[in-house]
Formats: structure tokens, C-alpha cells, sequence
């Protein structure tokens, strides 16, 4: 994600070197089949008892960094035409402002999808949405490190959706629980030539996810982001399931394992 800033011309600091990086190797989850298509409304219906929950995030650099101040988790679910996600993030704040498709939306609270389903790092697929339910998506050939550009005009068109709020939005006179978000990705929107775009069980393949949250300051009844010394916004926090081992989301060889399972 930060990275991505870099793309736009914004100046990127803080990156820990890997040879810091002591966390144990990528996390791995396995991902059950389910036998009834999910209604993909932002609630946790009875097809999810099935999933079991992902650990907490934890900070993108590792356990050495403190914990996150709100509490993020997921599980994932598949049949033959989606991978399903439901996450869950506490959050007593709110807020959200961008409402246009592939609008840069980590400038808002968001939570994101990072998704290989080769295992090669290469043509990987990014997903961001926010509490408003606005999604950016976009296609990496490779990651940028490697040269890779990304494809902007790439989208998931048969992606379906859904967030819901434990609150009010953009309000500060009470105090928020969360919020939910629940994504249906379709494997006919992975296809690419030469590539693997349809799991079958015992399949593996890489994935990861980020919570962006920003330091908010009360404005008016609503909120905005919080201004430093030096006049220019305070850093986000990067939340994420696998941690990274540095402050760069496209590195796809740290990202967690799903393995895809029938019972």
C-alpha cells in the first residue's frame, strides 16, 4: 500500500530491514467448502459458523510493534464460483468519505484483500474497500519492487459486497462498536491467460489482509485526519493477519497460505 503512495509522487519512510523481521513464518488458514452459496449482506449468517476466525492482526512490522488499539480478524469460505470473506473490525470512530469506484480508498479507514492464487508473486489482485462500501480493485503484474505497474483500469466486475455498520457514520457524539465486511470474489474475474484462477481442494494459495487506520482529531460533529508538527497528517497504522517483516504490503513471498478443504 505504501508503495502504491509511492507511485503517486508521496515520500515513504520507516521501513524495518527483514533481517529484523523475527516473527514466525507466513500464518496459514484452511479454507472450508461451503454446500449453500452465501447471501452477501455485511451479517454473519448461519453458513459462517462453519469458518473458523483468522488470529487478530497484528502490526504490518511484526510483534515487535505494539498491538493494534482495535481488534481485526476474518474468516474465508469457497465453493465452485466464489472465495468468501467476512472481516470484522472494532472501531469506535466511523468514518468514511469516498464514494467513487477506484478512488484511492486507504485515505479513508479501510480494510484490504491481497490475493495470489499462483503462489509465484507474480499477477497478484488487490482489493480495498471502505465503511462506506466503496471498493477500489486493481491488477499487479508484478509487484513493484520487480518494475511491476499497477492496472487501475483492471476491475472485478462480478464482485459482490457488503458492509455493515455497529454505529453512526461520521458522527462523533457517540461512541462506535464496528463494523463488518462481507466479499463474495469471483474466480472468473482472476482469469489470465496461462494462469490458475479456479481453486480444487488441496489447492494453495497466497493471500493477505490490511486494515488501514488513520489518527482521527473531532471536527465539528465529524471527524478528519489528524494534522502533526510539521503540518502534514500523521502516518496511518497498517493492521494486517501475516505480518509483513517491513512497511510494504507488496512483498507476496510474506503474505499468508490458504489451503482450500472439502470437510
Amino acid at each position: 500500500m505504501l508503495l502504491f503512495l509511492k507511485s503517486l509522487g508521496l515520500t515513504i519512510t520507516g521501513f524495518l530491514p527483514l533481517e529484523n523481521f523475527q516473527d514466525s513464518l507466513p500464518l496459514k488458514y484452511d479454507v472450508y467448502k461451503t454446500t449453500h452459496p452465501i447471501q452477501i449482506d455485511g451479517k454473519m449468517d448461519k453458513a459462517w459458523k462453519k469458518a473458523p476466525w483468522t488470529n487478530y492482526f497484528q502490526d504490518i512490522e511484526g510483534s515487535k510493534k505494539p498491538v493494534p488499539r482495535f481488534k481485526t480478524r476474518a474468516k474465508m469460505l469457497w465453493d465452485e464460483n466464489y472465495l468468501y470473506i467476512l472481516a470484522e473490525l472494532e472501531e469506535p470512530h466511523l468514518w468514511a468519505t469516498l464514494t467513487d469506484r477506484d478512488a484511492i480508498i486507504f485515505n479513508d479507514h479501510d480494510f484490504e484483500v491481497f490475493l495470489d492464487p499462483n503462489n509465484d508473486q507474480e499477477q497478484y489482485f488487490e482489493y480495498e474497500i471502505n465503511a462506506l462500501g466503496t471498493v477500489m480493485d486493481l491488477f499487479m503484474t508484478k509487484p513493484y519492487k520487480k518494475g511491476g505497474p499497477m492496472v487501475m483500469g483492471w476491475n472485478s466486475d462480478g464482485l459482490i459486497s457488503a458492509v455493515q455498520l455497529n454505529g453512526t457514520l461520521n458522527d462523533n457524539r457517540d461512541i462506535d462498536k464496528g463494523w463488518l465486511v462481507e466479499m463474495a470474489i469471483p474466480y472468473k474475474d482472476l482469469e489470465r491467460p496461462g494462469r490458475i484462477s479456479h481453486p480444487v481442494p488441496g489447492a494453495t494459495w497466497r493471500i493477505n489482509f490490511s486494515r488501514v487506520q488513520w489518527t482521527m482529531d473531532m471536527d465539528g460533529n465529524s471527524y478528519k485526519r489528524r494534522i502533526g508538527e510539521n503540518g502534514k497528517r500523521l502516518p496511518e497504522d497498517n493492521w494486517v493477519w501475516s505480518p509483513q517483516g517491513l512497511i510494504d504490503m507488496h512483498v507476496p513471498q510474506y503474505w499468508g497460505y490458504i489451503t482450500f478443504k472439502v470437510k
